[in-house]
């Protein structure tokens, strides 16, 4: 072969949408080709390949093939249809024209066309259909909302769907009443799934209330009183919860006959000791499904959902070896669906109480692979005075990771993507087709610069690009990079640590730390050695794989070295002083609703009557166990504290809600007032203002904290991704940080995840 292939210029070649399900066909088709003809050769599934005894590990169906492997062969299929066009090549779908050469207008697949392609697509491609759609054009197709939401919760992503659902809502021209219902129902179904039960909850009842008596609406209301009682304190209450959710399985079932309202009733009768009763309803449950499993797989469609529930019902009726059978069957069926898995594992530990049997051989079907949080060192700098991991240890690291990672069971992560450790334990769980979540602190270019381009002529830079657009999301937690680069790094990590138990919570797995660590003090802060003792402050038992020990093992001449060198600080990236170095602190901004609407009379009311409280408020806060604002300021309406931790600040906003919210304004003389909260936590300079000579902080952080107020309702609290990480990470149990979505910030600031704050009801 030429040392300088030239292959056809595609660079001018702009693919839509539909082809993303092209490429996925012609890509199964190119591998299930070559698996015929090498089978037809003689060769053989093997554990790696061996050309002498004709084995190979790919010969296995394209869906168990490792996402590397997939995305080769995707690749190489998109290439070619490039290259079709760019030779001047038509490509037409069944009876309308796909494209010829850059995209068309009007090429589009029609609305139904494209809502059908998704069902058969990965996580990848419906990212890629959801970043890049226009929503004017699809402002008239709520089917395709529906059936993007509706994949998005299936392949576990509620977030994700709650988006698209809300964007499907928003748009009111012309949409069916059955497409509005139902993507309310989704909408629900995503709340749920993401843990704001009580939020669905509400949102089911009020379905409910307009007659919307179809299965899905009532069997997803009792799921989220279900939902309620699993997180209850007490007894009665949960007992309460547990009825409301038989009620609504019950009604659901006596009105539409579906057999996953019906499991439900059974399994919640016998939770609520109703025995004979549960038995009668599994019966009748387990006669329907095994009449529609067969149907299902005449027609070749998704037999999940039945056989789970035929899994369920034998547990019901407390045949743990039938139970075994049909959840390993179910199992099977899902695949990487884990959402699905996840559900069905919560409502087979429900009845673990109630049942005697081993639970082992049910849970190993339902076993829902880990969340990994890493950190590790970076490769060496050239010129560092004592090894640490030099750039043979790379081979050594990979193989480590990756026997960690099977061995853990890892199939989730989230990491940063410095070179060396990051990216190899990146690399080694997309190798095993896990879902990799990137966490950088800064935006990706200064990063790159900081922490990946440090070895002249090394190929770190194009993996990091690869780990990047094969992850499954990349939260940047700061546009620009702090004077105390530790700090930078340290708030990262408390973000990314958030993220990681938020994911696991999810998913109702475990949360494993991993570190590639030498066991030694860290150059600095945000590094490894910080990381390991705060994952073991919390508890946490740390995997770690020790960079030492593979140093004294691969690389024993340049021990010596390592032990008589003088130990030089290396710092992750440049530090310079500061008079106030940036804290991590957590910031609150509020005002008043209907504060312009004042009369001039009414301003001194205000004054003495809300802002007296909110003073008062804040002078107490001390004596019910918190620790008050370290920062305080008004202007107008406008309240600006800042906390320091995440705990006491959601806790004083919330009181705040309420007492607003419980006050009678109107009886001191005031129009009907309500609150607006914003909540955010990130690094800000402590300072002694020079203008008003008081304590203030200021940052980028400081502003981003100011944009969310604005756009929340009143007497509500919205937050920010990384404030609800941080409350992850404190443990927080008197309030929930409640998913609501990407929501677009005043003033052009951009669009960020944002969280509805709530007491803890029950």
């Amino acid at each position: 072969m030429s040392k300088d292939p030239k292959p056809i210029d595609t660079s001018g070649i702009h693919l839509d949408q539909q082809f993303l399900e092209l490429r996925e066909n012609l890509a199964k088709h190119a591998h299930a080709a070559w698996a015929r003809q090498r089978s037809k050769d003689g060769w053989r599934l093997g554990p790696h390949r061996d050309d002498a005894r004709k084995e190979h590990p790919s010969l296995i169906p394209y869906e168990e093939l490792s996402e590397s492997e997939k995305l080769y062969h995707r690749n190489a299929a998109l290439e070619t249809l490039k290259a079709i066009l760019a030779l001047g090549y038509r490509i037409e779908g069944p009876g309308s024209a796909f494209a010829h050469g850059r995209s068309q207008p009007g090429a589009s697949m029609e609305p139904d066309a494209l809502s059908q392609s998704m069902a058969g697509l990965e996580l990848r491609d419906l990212l890629e259909i959801w970043r890049s759609h226009n929503p004017e054009e699809w402002a008239h197709s709520s089917r395709r909302y529906i059936s993007l939401g509706d994949r998005f919760i299936r392949l576990g992503e509620p977030l994700i769907a709650y988006d698209v659902l809300s964007e499907g809502l928003s748009n009111d021209q012309g949409i069916l009443d059955e497409d509005k219902v139902r993507m309310r129902q989704l909408q629900a179904l995503s709340l749920a799934r993401s843990g704001a039960a009580q939020q669905a909850n509400q949102m089911l009842r009020k379905l409910r209330a307009e007659q919307h008596l179809d299965e899905e609406t009532l069997g997803m209301l009792a799921r989220t009183h279900k939902d309620m009682a699993s997180q209850a304190t007490d007894p009665r209450e949960r007992n309460r919860q547990l009825k409301l959710a038989f009620e609504a399985y019950s009604e659901g079932y006596n009105l539409t006959g579906g057999y996953w309202t019906g499991i439900n009733a059974a399994t919640l009768s016998l939770v609520l000791g109703e025995k004979d009763r549960a038995t009668a309803l599994a019966t009748q449950v387990r006669a329907q499904c095994l009449n529609e499993l067969e149907k299902l797989k005449n027609r070749g469609d998704d037999t999940y959902w039945v056989v789970a529930t035929l899994g369920e019902a034998a547990l019901v009726m407390g045949d743990f070896s039938q139970a075994e059978d049909w959840y390993g069957q179910a199992a099977l069926a899902a695949g990487k669906r884990f959402g699905q898995l996840s559900s069905t594992r919560s409502n087979a530990l429900l009845l673990a109480p109630y049942l005697d049997g081993d639970w082992r051989h049910i849970e190993r079907h339902l076993h829902i692979p880990r969340v990994a949080v890493f950190s590790g060192h970076m490769i060496d700098r050239p010129g560092r005075a004592g090894p640490r991991f030099p750039p043979r240890l790379e081979a050594p690291v990979f193989e480590a990771l990756r026997e960690k990672l099977k061995k853990l069971d890892v199939g989730f992560g989230f990491s940063s993507a410095a070179c060396g450790s990051d990216l190899i334990f990146l690399e080694a769980l997309l190798e095993r087709g896990g879902e990799a979540h990137v966490v950088l602190p800064f935006e990706s270019q200064l990063f790159i610069r900081d922490s990946v381009q440090i070895i002249p002529g090394a190929n770190w830079v194009d993996r990091f690009q690869d780990v990047m657009a094969r992850a499954r999301e990349a939260v940047i937690v700061s546009g620009q990079k702090l004077s105390e680069a530790s700090v930078s790094y340290d708030y990262a990590n408390q973000v990314m640590l958030g993220l990681a138990i938020i994911r696991a919570e999810q998913l109702g797995t475990e949360l494993i730390p991993v570190a590639v660590w030498d066991g030694t003090p860290g150059d600095g802060g945000g590094g490894t050695a910080s990381n390991v003792e705060q994952w073991q402050k919390l508890g946490y038992t740390v995997e770690l794989i020790g960079l030492s020990q593979l140093l004294q093992r691969e690389c024993p001449e340049l021990t010596t070295r390592r032990a008589t060198a003088a130990p030089a600080p290396e710092p992750e990236g440049p530090e310079s002083s500061t008079e106030a170095p940036p804290k991590v602190v957590s910031i609150m901004f509020a005002d008043a609703k209907g504060f312009s609407k004042l009369t001039e009379d009414q301003t001194p009311l205000f004054v003495r009557h809300f802002l007296e409280m909110v003073g008062e408020m804040a002078g107490t806060f001390r004596q019910s166990g918190h620790q008050p604002p370290i920062m305080m300021n008004t202007w107008g309406d406008g309240l600006f504290f800042i906390f320091e931790n995440v705990a006491d600040t959601a806790e004083f906003a919330l009181g705040l809600c309420d007492r607003v919210r419980n006050t009678d304004w109107m009886e001191r003389g005031l129009p009907d007032l309500g609150v607006r909260i914003g909540l955010h936590a990130g690094p800000a300079y402590p300072f002694t203002d020079p203008v008003t000579q008081r304590p203030n902080f200021f940052g980028t952080h400081i502003s981003q904290a100011a944009r969310i107020e604005p756009i929340t309702p009143p007497n509500q609290v919205y937050a920010s991704q990384p404030f609800a990480a941080l409350a992850a990470v404190e443990r927080t149990k008197t309030f929930n940080c409640e998913y609501v979505g990407q929501t677009p910030l005043a003033k052009g600031y951009g669009t960020f995840p944002t969280y509805v704050v709530r007491r803890r009801s029950i």
